[in-house]
């Protein structure tokens, strides 16, 4: 079974008509992206958008054999003209199944918004599953896996990332899998920071006009076990260290910051970081890292690394010179490479967060200062362990590693 994406952009299209931003105004040539549209065979067309018979012919396809048009969500504007030769398009009720003349199977995905998946089956037995923009599947529950993964998945990765973890919680995609990103707008950056972000992911993107062959093998980098994400003070360092496992079921974040009682201000940034976090997501406080590193289970999120150094030297009493010249430096010493060991060792998927301060002024007190010395040696030790390097700058990320 062959699917060809006539286009792969948000239902505007990509650039947007009429928009000044800076991702629309670089998003030319290559990076320009029509609406999506999918061609299975030659025979299923996924949703009919404008001129999609002049993007059938520019991919090398003809639109002649196409025995069903489906859409799967609803279209704003005025209505899209049917090319000649089409059969009218519509629409599967949930949960029910169509069979065409060439051997297709069709299954109507029900969704957690306005719109219809749908679940192809090939002639030979190919599986593959289209989801509109905005929508992810509903009604899913662990332990009702599909009977093998979907060899590919054409989801709306960047806008809802958690249409893909649920489908990796069922079962629904595997290891092999190809996660193709589609509906693609303008929230991310076109060239290297789509591919980065996708690839965190799990996915990738492909031109318009691309036939891939479902079920076949494809290349996308690897997940990174283990993510270090370095940043100054509301740099973006958490947001982008969420992002990276938003598509994935039953993330652990691991706050190393406590509860600090009374603190409204420290309680109001943890309500926002709450917030921000997908539902199925579980929180532990605690600075006790290397059984958790060391165990089996989801990935962890560890936010932050600079807070566990405070506590470290807490508790080795570190703010006081003798008690830190007579053995205090030395127990701090080791349990940092305690740490970096078990980050070296662990089996689970890891993104730890640090702050980086070693670029802004020397600190007046000298507290501050083996503060600071301190948590550019746990930062340099933590990132020799890991696969990826990340120092977010205004909220930009910038690849230092992997």
């Amino acid at each position: 079974m062959e699917a060809t994406l006539l286009g792969t952009g948000a239902p505007a299209g990509l650039p947007r008509p009429d928009c000044p931003c800076a991702v629309c105004a670089t998003s030319v040539g290559a990076d320009a992206r029509a609406a999506t549209s999918v061609l299975v065979d030659g025979a299923l067309l996924l949703d009919l958008t404008p001129g999609v018979a002049f993007a059938a012919a520019r991919a090398g396809r003809s639109l002649g054999g196409v025995r069903q048009v489906l859409l799967s969500h609803p279209h704003d504007g005025p209505a899209v003209e049917v090319p000649a030769g089409l059969p009218q398009p519509g629409r599967v009720p949930d949960g029910r199944e169509l069979a065409l003349l060439t051997g297709h199977r069709v299954r109507a995905v029900a969704l957690d918004a306005p719109g219809t998946g749908y679940a192809v089956t090939g002639p030979e037995g190919q599986r593959l599953l289209y989801l509109p923009p905005g929508g992810a599947p509903a009604g899913l529950e662990e332990g009702t896996a599909a009977a093998e993964p979907y060899a590919m998945v054409l989801v709306d990765v960047v806008g809802r990332p958690d249409a893909l973890a649920k489908l990796r919680a069922v079962g629904a995609v595997g290891p092999t899998t190809d996660v193709v990103a589609v509906h693609l707008d303008h929230d991310v950056p076109p060239r290297a920071e789509l591919r980065r972000r996708l690839a965190a992911a799990g996915a990738r993107a492909v031109p318009d006009g691309a036939t891939l062959a479902v079920g076949a093998y494809e290349k996308v980098p690897d997940v990174p076990r283990r993510t270090l994400v370095l940043g100054g003070a509301r740099s973006g360092k958490s947001v982008e260290a969420e992002r990276r496992l938003e598509a994935f079921p039953d993330v652990l974040y691991v706050a190393t910051g406590g509860t600090r009682g009374g603190d409204t201000e420290w309680a109001a940034r943890v309500c926002a970081h709450r917030e921000r976090r997908p539902g199925s997501w579980r929180t532990t406080e605690t600075c006790d890292l290397v059984p958790l590193l060391a165990g089996d289970g989801p990935p962890l999120l560890v936010d932050c690394l600079s807070l566990w150094l405070t506590d470290a030297m807490d508790a080795v009493g570190a703010w006081d010179d003798a008690v830190w010249g007579s053995g205090g430096e030395r127990a701090l010493r080791a349990r940092v490479s305690e740490l970096a060991a078990a980050v070296r060792a662990t089996r689970r998927t890891v993104v730890l967060v640090s702050n980086e301060v070693g670029s802004g002024i020397v600190p007046a007190t000298a507290s501050g200062r083996r503060y600071r010395d301190e948590l550019g040696r746990l930062n340099a030790a933590v990132a020799g362990e890991c696969e990826q390097v990340l120092l977010v700058v205004a909220g930009q990320a910038v690849v230092l590693r992997g």
